[in-house]
């Protein structure tokens, strides 16, 4: 497939494309907020020639925000646009935004990648650097891009196996696509060899680690988490559940009925991945005969709640600071995993399924730290959290050792905004 097939297909699709937003803003009406964003009009005069950030979602805005904020500070004179494609990833934007307090901080949607709107929504920010985080690489937004001279920098880039098997399929396209990138700082080696199999030349990678490491928790953010693990597990211990698939539930909810046999009081914290799957986990419970109360209704939970539902989006790193131990969803079933290194942020030992393809690399330095333990099913969930709970010192320990691998890693922001000021300053 070459980029004019690609671009074929899209516009053929286009129907689809808005019947996506449609649907979508049926459970979610902010999908149906700024779709002329989506075709590249913005809603305002935005400020033009600074430097421009695209986060897909939530995620990647939160491993964003050290560099977001070190780009603020060391060029506070020029503007800075972020983008985000979910309006979860704009909330989380918009209170970072809120939190900077600078005049030159702008937030909008990423077009759809159709080359009208692409073109339209550069002309309007006219960026001097184009900063993508991770592998968000939409090829007429790239080629838009390369035909306008703006320079390219892939921050915190990952490629997985199976990302790489993907990109292999469509050789021509892969190809054309990362021919228009000018640097890549990949997060580890594994990376940067999978890169260099896609024809990427080594000089236009380097290695800088994750930026996930870089995590730092604002002083109102840390009074958020000691003011919430009072009011939830102040007197009894919790583990949390986070980011997990529907696939997942029964094994979850199983293991913690387990659980509650031996230690009656223990809260369990589950997080669904996607909004759409808060339903389905609260009628998981109803099955199961769990006493479960949701988060968004903002009540205390009591001594009779056995579940509390995270049916919130935005608040992992707050909420996981109210556990002890954390499993991370997507890796009990065939999803690669999701990010271990959030609940690790709080100090939390993590237990992960099998399933780790998307942070291989982050779950090898967690796991020769033993403070990652990779377990088969449900009942080796339960084992591992019961040796857990049955065992403070262990727990502990594994604790301690978490918050030393973020001490031992962090620096990627810097070695980042060394590449930054090099585009910038050239």
């Amino acid at each position: 497939m070459n980029r004019a097939f690609y671009s074929l297909s899209l516009y053929l699709l286009s129907p689809l494309i808005w019947l996506y937003f449609l649907y979508r803003g049926f459970s979610d009406p902010r999908y149906l907020k700024g779709l002329k964003q989506r075709l590249g009009y913005l809603p305002v005069i935005f400020s033009k020639g600074g430097i421009h950030i695209h986060c897909a979602s939530v995620g990647e805005m939160i491993a964003a925000t050290p560099l977001i904020k070190k780009i603020v500070a060391r060029y506070h004179d020029k503007p800075l646009t972020i983008t985000t494609t979910t309006p979860t990833g704009k909330s989380v934007a918009a209170k970072l935004i809120k939190s900077l307090d600078h005049p030159n901080v702008q937030h909008c949607y990423l077009p759809i990648d159709w080359s009208g709107a692409c073109n339209r929504f550069l002309n309007q920010i006219e960026p001097k650097l184009c900063i993508l985080m991770e592998t968000e690489l939409w090829p007429n937004f790239l080629n838009q891009l390369s035909q306008k001279n703006i320079p390219v920098l892939l921050a915190n880039a990952r490629l997985s196996n199976a990302s790489l098997k993907k990109y292999q399929k469509h050789l021509k396209l892969s190809e054309e696509i990362f021919s228009t990138i000018s640097l890549i700082t990949a997060q580890y080696e594994s990376d940067k060899n999978n890169f260099q199999r896609l024809s990427v030349p080594e000089n236009k990678i380097e290695l800088v680690g994750n930026i996930k490491f870089d995590i730092e928790f604002s002083q109102e953010l840390k009074n958020s988490q000691r003011q919430l693990k009072q009011e939830w597990t102040a007197n009894r211990s919790s583990w949390i559940a986070a980011s997990i698939h529907p696939d997942e539930f029964d094994a979850i909810l199983t293991a913690h009925k387990k659980l509650l046999l031996l230690f009656p009081d223990l809260l369990l914290i589950a997080v669904p991945r996607h909004p759409e799957f808060f339903d389905t986990l609260k009628q998981a419970c109803k099955k199961h005969h769990l006493n479960f109360i949701s988060r968004s209704e903002n009540v205390r939970p009591n001594e009779s709640h056995t579940v509390l539902v995270g049916d919130t989006m935005g608040e992992l790193t707050l909420i996981c600071s109210t556990a002890d131990v954390a499993f991370v969803g997507g890796s009990l079933i065939e999803r690669g995993g999701h990010n271990p290194l959030e609940p690790a942020a709080c100090g939390l030992p993590v237990i992960m399924g099998q399933s780790d393809y998307n942070f291989s690399d982050v779950c090898k330095i967690m796991k020769k730290l033993e403070v990652l333990e990779v377990i088969a099913d449900e009942e080796s969930l339960f084992n591992s959290i019961k040796t857990l709970f049955s065992n403070p010192d262990l727990l502990n320990k594994k604790s301690l050792t978490t918050k030393k691998l973020f001490e031992k890693n962090r620096g990627a922001v810097d070695k980042i905004m060394k590449s930054v000021d090099t585009f910038l300053n050239n």
